[in-house]
């Protein structure tokens, strides 16, 4: 699609967007909440007079599998509010013996268990919120709202809730810390947006409070209530909290012979409110011992993979900072800081002098971020860190910075500019740490957001620009325009994407420069009418996926591929899909198609391929369910067979034991090498209370000849503080079945305590 039509496109839906929008409190959907006049005691009983004497949010409406009607499931939904914390209360009708939980452990992901949740847009500007569930267990679920629909539960913080179940309810009341919120108070009557959400997996339904069609999640903020304060909120106060650390590590590497290291270490977060809803969070010495090892995959790529940053400190605000430009052109990755893929230089006893290549941590020193709202239209974020020298990898300190400022447009849009900084540094013959003047790298640039007032319009634009010392930068600019148009039969997107070949994005995520690419994406969704096909299937349909990429500034043909598909979905989560592609690939650089180190496909060889695939997806409310997804086809000059899934027993409500697995079998002519990998990884999460979890994770890798595991024990001994006890271990895979070789093991202990002032 060419960029004249999405500007054609985006002027049709910025005039679209200018409509004024109705104030919060002229919503068909109101609930009123005044000041309780009593103690409230969180016990799940809901007998104060308060919740007598509150207004009731009921009859909600189906969002899924259809739209059209009230909920099945029967709730009941009050709320009250004192000086300190913000009540809801609610009568949820279902069975007792109908309740679906995967586990007790905290932070359960979306559709794994019933669930009630509330959704908090306190300044009402249904772009960013705040997300509360708990399930029938007690086991609760916290989470920020960005970009009016994306949910990420990295975000931890205190709120408090007590459940009773009844033969054919359950009750909760749920206490949130108005410390724990972030909005204004302003003056004449204060209005929230809100809405509560219901899920219930064996009835395979969710239904909603304020009305939001099938085509949309539940936390969708574009569909949401008012919450009319009557009483007005009180004035948020100081809010300073610290989260020290104390850590011992005991550590050994085997494969190199390197003597047992023990190290004891401390540190902390410091989260201070600037003002209600700014908020500074400093950290000093951070460690991240407790973190979920990284989900390998097999990698048969020709570029950099992509593995999602899973430390605390980066991700909460996320979206302020490691959400510009598309996922294959961040200008700012966090992993990029703190984490290095490299060549480190060890002595062994003997005193040898040995390269070893390890996924790596920089010691991080210090870092701050300030990420916020300053009123109704405007969010700023700011982050800096500063690394420590490695001198193993001959490599001195970094400091990072990455500034963001963003206004709110129109209805639900945004405008936003990025600044990003990396600062080198290097230590000279007398241990002296000195700037390197010309070794830098910044990213600078605009982009704008559009999301629609009925949401069924969804856009992003961007330019950006890379400078960097020492290095040319006569294209350094990347470019890109995504428009998408989502309705309950359809959803329909395109977009372009230029990556010049001198962009540096060093903090970034650009696997990928000199190129220039289109997108595009349709599919079509089919409803049963018949009653009777409605219980046996969700949705069906068809989708098609064209991608094209061409070098630049050649613009010559590098890789295209056409994806069709259909699909079935079911009940429980059940899917089940077919698909069918064509792909051609040109070789601007000699490339072994199995990775494994074999003879290379020479440079300038062009390959057509066709490749067919099927997945299946068993129902997720049976104790037993699976996945499958099985492919076979050409690949390159040769051909491939590969299967993936994991198998899931459920065993309610004390955890889970799992199996992933992945088998790719590739067969290429003489001289080309041929190979299989494996990768299986068993998974056993338990939880043995609402605060006590056990977890173990084994990865068995044979492309990378790895074999990792780990296991971590959690006590949540108070809230948001906890005791870890974290242990890893390496092997190699071609001796694990013969008497395992180890490479290298450790032992951590770690407490966190979070202290408010």
């Amino acid at each position: 699609m060419k960029i004249a039509h999405f500007l054609s496109a985006l002027g049709l839906l910025l005039t679209q967007n200018l409509y004024s929008q109705a104030p919060v409190s002229a919503e068909k959907h109101q609930l009123s909440i005044r000041k309780a006049k009593e103690l409230i005691r969180l016990d799940g009983t809901l007998d104060e007079s308060a919740w007598q004497e509150a207004q009731i949010a009921k009859d909600f409406f189906q969002n899924f599998p259809a739209d059209t009607s009230l909920g099945n499931l029967k709730s009941e939904i009050r709320v009250t509010f004192d000086q300190n914390f913000l009540y809801i209360g609610a009568v949820l009708y279902q069975a007792q013996a109908d309740y679906i939980t995967t586990s007790l452990k905290r932070d359960f992901q979306s559709g794994t268990s019933d669930v009630f949740a509330v959704n908090i847009d306190p300044f009402s500007d249904k772009l960013n919120g705040f997300h509360f569930a708990v399930s029938p267990f007690n086991v609760q679920r916290e989470g920020l709202i960005d970009n009016g629909a994306n949910l990420t539960t990295d975000w931890d913080n205190k709120w408090y809730s007590e459940i009773q179940n009844h033969t054919d309810h359950w009750v909760v009341e749920i206490a949130i810390p108005f410390k724990t919120l972030r909005y204004r108070q302003t003056s004449g009557q204060n209005a929230w947006r809100i809405n509560f959400v219901r899920f219930g997996l064996k009835q395979n339904e969710a239904s909603t409070w304020a009305p939001v069609p099938r085509a949309f999640l539940p936390v969708n903020l574009a569909f949401t209530g008012a919450l009319i304060w009557e009483d007005a909120p009180p004035q948020p106060g100081a809010n300073v909290s610290f989260i020290p650390y104390v850590i011992g590590r005991t550590e050994k590497d085997f494969e190199f012979k390197i003597p047992t290291e023990n190290k004891l270490n401390i540190g902390g977060d410091a989260k201070i409110a600037i003002t209600p809803s700014l908020n500074l969070d400093l950290t000093l010495n951070p460690d991240f011992s407790q973190v979920d090892v990284d989900r390998q995959i097999t990698n048969l790529s020709r570029f950099e993979l992509f593995f999602p940053e899973r430390r605390q400190f980066f991700l909460e605000n996320e979206d302020l900072f490691g959400r510009f430009g598309f996922p294959d052109t961040r200008p700012f990755f966090s992993r990029r800081v703190g984490l290095t893929n490299g060549s480190i230089r060890k002595v062994t006893t003997e005193g040898d002098t040995v390269s070893v290549t390890r996924n790596l941590n920089v010691p991080i020193k210090a870092g701050m971020r300030l990420s916020g709202k300053l009123d109704k239209n405007w969010r700023i974020g700011l982050l800096n860190m500063q690394t420590g020298q490695v001198s193993a990898l001959n490599q001195g300190p970094a400091n990072y910075t990455t500034a963001v400022v963003q206004r709110k447009m129109f209805e639900r849009s945004a405008f936003s500019a990025v600044f990003v900084n990396k600062e080198n540094f290097s230590v000279n013959d007398q241990e002296k740490i000195q700037h390197n003047a010309g070794a830098y790298n910044r990213v600078a640039g605009l982009e704008y957001n559009l999301f629609s007032k009925d949401n069924k319009w969804e856009g992003e634009f961007y330019y950006h620009r890379s400078f960097s010392g020492k290095q040319k930068n006569d294209d350094a600019q990347s470019a890109a325009a995504f428009l998408g148009y989502f309705t309950q039969k359809w959803n329909v997107f395109s977009g372009i994407q230029y990556v010049g070949r001198d962009y540096r994005a060093e903090v970034g995520f650009v696997p990928r420069a000199g190129q220039f690419s289109m997108f595009n994406s349709t599919r079509y969704n089919i409803y049963p009418k018949k009653e009777s096909w409605a219980k046996k299937v969700n949705v069906s349909g068809f989708n098609f996926d064209n991608n094209v990429t061409y070098n630049a500034p050649g613009y010559n043909l590098t890789d295209r591929s056409h994806q069709l598909g259909y699909f079935m979905e079911f009940p429980g989560n059940s899917s089940l899909e077919l698909q069918v592609g064509q792909d051609y690939t040109y070789l601007f650089f000699p490339f072994d198609p199995t990775n494994s180190g074999g003879e290379t496909l020479p440079e300038g060889a062009e390959f057509t391929y066709h490749t067919a695939n099927l997945s299946y997806t068993s129902d997720f409310r049976k104790p037993f369910s699976y996945e499958i997804n099985v492919g076979t086809g050409q690949y390159f000059n040769g051909n491939i067979f590969r299967v993936n899934g994991e198998l899931v027993y459920r065993l309610q409500p004390y955890g889970v034991f799992a199996l992933t697995y992945a088998y790719n079998d590739i067969h290429l002519p003489s001289p080309y090498n041929s190979a299989s990998f494996w990768l299986i990884g068993p998974r056993t999460e338990l939880s043995f209370s609402r605060s006590l979890f056990f977890s173990t994770f084994l990865q068995y890798n044979t492309q990378v000849n790895n074999v990792n595991i780990n296991s971590r024990l959690q006590w949540r001994f108070r809230p948001v503080s906890d005791l870890f006890l974290v242990y890893t271990d390496n092997y190699f895979t071609d001796q694990f079945f013969q008497g395992p070789l180890v490479k290298n093991r450790a032992l951590v202990l770690k407490m966190t305590y979070w202290l408010n002032l």
